[in-house]
């Protein structure tokens, strides 16, 4: 009997050495900027010096993150984060699904192509354009929102700084412009249903409401699953593009706009403290991971085949 013998690794290094040098890139890309970067958690736990460096610098402990929670500000900062990002998530999936569905029953294609270019378009918006868009509709002098109240004999609005008013005008913004990129992952999930499935409903005398629910939305169910995984995982990170560029330092709003993202930029642009923003960073990283680990295992334990790992 003929013995293979085992070849090591060297020898499949060398047979997919086209793959690996394909992917190298990608792989240096990633070890530069996550893991490199991770090593200066040190940062959290240090009194930071620049002309000591970061491993020359005093250690402090968990005095950058007493200072944090005795601030005052660390309750509010996270509990607008969270709640932030639970109405981006529930409002943009709902969004992204319904016009994926809407989109996927429509027969002709140049409205369908017609359509999704205007969905998709706020996409590739920069979020400076935005701020001037919203500064545009909301601004008290001359604002099109106020001009249009001044009209009619209604009484205008100082929308700057009111800031329950935010609470709206973010998720409508965060919507408008993020819905059209979801949307095309949830019609590439349609386009991968079987169309057999459609064809048969449809003979047995299924209406195209019954087919939405009992084949396309079960069919797309581990894609939205796997969708609301991977933002859950960023529950406790900001937009900072989206905060910073919509409220800036406008302090009016901070109490109902702040989030942990704006809070660590503005914290270092004012103090230049990196040891306090980095336990702020820490911290946030700390509650991403334990949220995306919880979550993962409850899913799991309900259908094993729609967690993450």
């Amino acid at each position: 009997m003929k013995v293979h013998k085992r070849r090591g690794i060297l020898y499949d290094v060398k047979k997919n050495r086209t793959l690996l040098l394909m992917l190298l890139p990608a792989a240096l890309l990633t070890f530069v900027f996550a893991y490199l970067p991770m090593g200066g958690l040190i940062l959290a736990f240090k009194q930071f010096r620049y002309d000591l460096g970061i491993f020359g610098s005093d250690t402090v402990g968990l005095s950058n993150f007493k200072f944090f929670f005795q601030s005052g500000d660390a309750w509010n900062v996270t509990r607008n984060t969270v709640l932030y990002n639970l109405a981006f998530i529930m409002i943009n999936t709902v969004l992204e699904v319904g016009f994926a569905i809407v989109l996927s029953e429509i027969v002709n294609k140049f409205v369908k192509k017609t359509l999704q270019s205007i969905i998709f378009l706020p996409y590739f918006i920069s979020w400076v354009i935005v701020s001037s868009i919203a500064y545009s509709l909301f601004n008290f002098e001359n604002g099109t929102l106020n001009g249009i109240l001044s009209a009619i004999g209604i009484q205008p609005v100082n929308i700057y700084a009111e800031p329950s008013w935010w609470k709206y005008i973010i998720v409508a913004f965060s919507a408008w412009k993020g819905v059209g990129y979801g949307m095309v992952v949830y019609l590439a999930s349609i386009a991968g249903v079987d169309t057999s499935l459609h064809e048969a409903a449809q003979i047995d005398g299924a209406n195209i409401f019954h087919r939405i629910r009992y084949i396309t939305i079960p069919s797309i169910t581990p894609t939205i699953i796997t969708m609301t995984l991977l933002a859950v995982g960023k529950i406790f990170k900001g937009s900072l593009d989206l905060f910073y560029q919509l409220i800036g330092n406008n302090g009016a709003l901070f109490d109902a706009t702040d989030v942990i993202d704006t809070y660590v930029f503005r914290s270092l642009i004012q103090s230049g403290d990196i040891g306090k923003t980095a336990a702020v960073g820490l911290y946030q990283s700390v509650l991403c991971f334990v949220t995306i680990i919880i979550v993962n295992k409850i899913v799991k334990r309900a259908e094993a085949d729609y967690a993450l790992f």
